[in-house]
């Protein structure tokens, strides 16, 4: 029994992905799987169980036709659960630090939860969110453990595998992109690793330590961040020498070892934003990130420098 906890654009595909996959694509083996899907968002579970997914993510066909999936607001209705894969938003707040206050509350409920779970598996909970390497260890577990009164690696077990979802896409989509994967110790890395594979047709990388999961999640985009923002400043000054910038990347893409990189603007859920978890944690054990926070500099002043150049 699976508990998706947040049904936004990365827990909703992984939701419907979990209870229509009937097969492992590893084994062919049949699966017998029911799943929740859990939002605080009345308003969102309500739309979801008349087929409609304001994100555009999954067809009104695929959350419909399901016979094994339950969307709930309701805490009471996870107590059956076996496995909970956590999904919330981790955004950053005005400071541009990291704002885990959905993950700190997501893990308390989950740590209450298993405290009163009807199932006789030990639970494993599996973070998706982005977080900053750490974070899983120094503050969700302890939330769990507090909450449950249960011992982590003894009476309840952890993951972290990191969503690669590219909302509004529909060639990269979860079943197509290599997952990683990771647990709190071999045997729970082993079975998480399964888990994914079950339902993952490009297959898993099972990461040596949830660390190590972590920080692959925050520097895929934050190398993009920094190679768009490197184009950017290419940008600004060729602007000043009258150079076309388009046409400037078209002839140096005729080296085959260019990097094929557009200027322009960044946002999203994650470029903006993942690179800051990093520096976060880098400065907090005194390393001072110069040349990522130089880039998030850069990409943050696009926006105004496009609309100069507009006006």
């Amino acid at each position: 029994v699976i508990a998706i906890m947040g049904l936004g654009y990365v827990g909703l595909p992984l939701a419907v992905s979990f209870s229509k996959t009937k097969k492992c694509c590893v084994t062919n083996l049949k699966l017998e799987r029911k799943v929740f899907g859990f939002d605080i968002n009345t308003k969102r579970i309500n739309e979801l169980k008349n087929g409609f997914d304001k994100t555009n993510e999954i067809s009104k066909n695929d959350l419909i036709s399901q016979d094994n999936i339950f969307f709930t607001d309701r805490f009471e209705d996870l107590y059956q659960a076996d496995v909970f894969v956590i999904t919330v938003p981790t955004p950053i707040d005005k400071y541009k630090e990291p704002d885990l206050k959905a993950l700190k509350k997501v893990s308390k409920l989950v740590g209450n939860i298993i405290k009163s779970r009807q199932s006789n598996n030990f639970p494993i909970i599996i973070y998706e969110s982005t977080v900053y390497p750490g974070a899983t260890e120094e503050v969700c577990i302890p939330l769990i453990e507090s909450e449950s009164n249960l011992k982590f690696n003894k009476e309840f077990f952890v993951g972290y595998s990191p969503e690669r979802i590219n909302p509004g896409d529909k060639e990269h989509t979860l079943e197509s992109i290599t997952k990683i994967t990771s647990g709190s110790d071999i045997k729970t890395a082993n079975w998480i690793d399964c888990f994914y594979s079950s339902i993952i047709k490009a297959g898993t990388y099972k990461a040596q330590s949830i660390k190590v999961a972590e920080a692959a999640k925050v520097i895929e985009n934050t190398q993009r961040d920094l190679n768009i923002a490197l184009i950017n400043e290419l940008a600004f000054i060729f602007n000043k020498l009258g150079i076309p910038t388009n046409q400037v990347l078209r002839a140096a893409c005729t080296k085959w070892n260019f990097l094929d990189f557009k200027p322009g603007l960044v946002g999203g859920h994650c470029i903006g934003i993942d690179p800051y978890y990093l520096t976060y944690k880098a400065k907090a054990i005194g390393y001072y990130p110069k040349v990522v926070l130089a880039g998030r500099e850069i990409n943050d002043n696009v926006s105004k420098w496009v609309v100069e150049q507009m006006v």
